[in-house]
């Protein structure tokens, strides 16, 4: 597992709840493409709230059904693969944000 420590890449991609990809929810095919890329893995973060680049506050509301709600997927990987699957994905996301910063991967544990 040591091919996972060391420097690497986080891509964050900021998107919405209700964002789709041919039908169906883009944070879902967006999952399915790091799986087929072999990127080491993902995360998908639900937020509370959040203000986007239409300047709309979006936050829960018990009392509404469809729930408009921001998405971050997180991605550690090598620099390459990241860059690798941005370009593979461009076309998926219409609207949102892809961030990428350095980290330090210390520990890895898998059974």
């Amino acid at each position: 597992m040591k091919r996972f420590l060391g420097a690497k890449k986080i891509a964050r991609i900021y998107i919405d709840n209700q964002d789709k990809y041919n039908g169906r929810p883009l944070w879902e095919e967006i999952l399915k493409k790091v799986k087929e890329l072999g990127l080491a893995g993902a995360t998908v973060f639900k937020g509370v709230a959040g203000i986007g680049a239409h300047a709309q506050m979006r936050s829960f509301n018990v009392w509404t059904l469809s729930q408009e709600l921001p998405l971050i997927i997180e991605i550690i990987d090598d620099e390459d693969k990241i860059t690798n699957f941005i370009n593979n994905t461009d076309d998926m996301i219409d609207e949102g944000l892809i961030t990428l910063c350095d980290t330090q991967v210390i520990k890895y544990k898998h059974k």
